[in-house]
């Protein structure tokens, strides 16, 4: 077994209280982490590091864990720039361009598909993103969510089943959820660790709170973990069925009532926050203040799809948490590593101790917070151990 010692850190993000400056990033100056076979087997002060087989010197950079994306739809062919372009022009987002997609998806073949998701994935590991969730969605069929969860695997083990991502066009609605919950769910469980539904009942092509919990009822009988989508366009039943059946994560959040915030609290259900939708659709961004006050988890990833959010940039939405939604740059990139693994209910990734997964990424700069001071500089890439 190989080992090396990565030192020359001028600040290191832990997210472990326990070591360094107390805080919840847990922040070391002058540090060195030592890794072997994938694992991190020491973290310490550079001074004091155990010999290794290799040493890589960052030269006073940052290093942080690796971003935990842990909301993204890539796997999907064809964009929708004009779609984009008319909410900038003032038109409302409900759901409905979604359909656009499974057209494009289906006509694609499995190269083709798999050629576009290996090109996110460079893109995304570029900018410092390490784990990465991915839903299917744009199939909408048996054989074409199968397909694409298929796909995904290929390149994450945080697979996400999402047949009930919105009603195909001319398609009736319970047999559609029968199809779901039914061939198309016995179809996708081998390839997918989760299950998600877009519960939106101010969408006229998403599904109802009755909807949403058949769908996950069902990927729970099937052995599937839940997450969901809820409280995008309109306050809702989303959030508070997601805590009433243990989801790891409820999704967007961006129209929360107090009972919400309060169900949140109270659970231990992550709110992910996914900032790049209301950039891309100027809707009101998520209070994430009122979700910190209240102790609530709060993750950020990127939802990374064509038609509302087509970035894969984490230090982008890191960025767009501090500026819009009032986090601290600290409580940002907390959410954006350690809070992602919580909603992929993971304890190996999102944080730099012994026993972890070798998940570093250097920014091109003294300090974590120029993620958010200087945003749109590529500071930040995975680091290669």
């Amino acid at each position: 077994m190989i080992s090396r010692v990565v030192d020359g850190i001028g600040e290191l993000v832990t997210n472990d209280p326990t070591v360094g400056d107390g805080s919840s990033l847990g922040v070391l100056h002058g540090a060195a982490v030592v890794v072997e076979s994938g694992r991190i087997v020491w973290v310490g002060p550079s001074s004091a590091a155990p010999s290794a087989d290799g040493r890589i010197d960052v030269g006073g950079r940052t290093v942080v864990p690796g971003f935990v994306d842990s909301h993204a739809h890539l796997v999907f062919a064809g964009d929708r720039a004009d779609e984009f372009a008319a909410r900038m022009a003032g038109e409302r987002y409900d759901g409905g361009g979604i359909s656009a997609t499974v057209v494009a998806t289906r006509a694609a073949d499995d190269d083709t598909l798999r050629a576009l998701l290996a090109a996110r994935i460079v893109e995304l590991r570029r900018q410092g993103t390490t784990t990465v969730e991915i839903k299917s969605g744009y199939g909408l069929s048996v054989a074409d969510e199968a397909r694409l969860l298929r796909l995904a695997a290929e390149v994450t083990d945080e697979t996400t089943f999402l047949g009930a991502h919105v009603v195909p066009s001319g398609v009736d609605r319970s047999e559609y959820l029968e199809l779901v919950c039914g061939p198309m769910l016995a179809a996708c469980a081998p390839s997918a660790r989760w299950i998600d539904v877009f519960c939106e009942p101010a969408s006229p092509h998403a599904f109802d709170e009755d909807e949403a919990r058949a769908v996950l009822l069902a990927g729970r009988d099937a052995g599937l973990g839940l997450r969901v989508h809820g409280n995008q366009l309109a306050a809702g039943p989303g959030v508070r069925l997601a805590v009433e059946l243990g989801a790891a994560s409820v999704d967007h959040c961006t129209y929360l009532a107090a009972a919400d915030i309060d169900a949140l609290a109270g659970g231990d259900t992550v709110a992910t926050l996914l900032p790049g939708v209301e950039f891309s659709t100027r809707s009101p961004y998520p209070d994430a203040r009122a979700l910190l006050r209240a102790g609530v988890t709060v993750a950020l990833a990127t939802d990374c799809n064509p038609g509302t959010s087509y970035t894969s940039s984490m230090p982008f939405i890191v960025a767009l948490a501090v500026r819009e939604m009032g986090m601290t740059p600290a409580e940002a990139l907390w959410a954006a590593t350690a809070g992602g693994a919580r909603a992929l209910r993971r304890d190996d990734a999102g944080v730099l101790r012994p026993g972890a997964r070798a998940d570093l990424a250097v920014l091109d700069a003294p300090s974590h917070v120029h993620l958010a001071y200087r945003p749109g500089v590529p500071l930040a890439s995975t680091l290669g151990v």
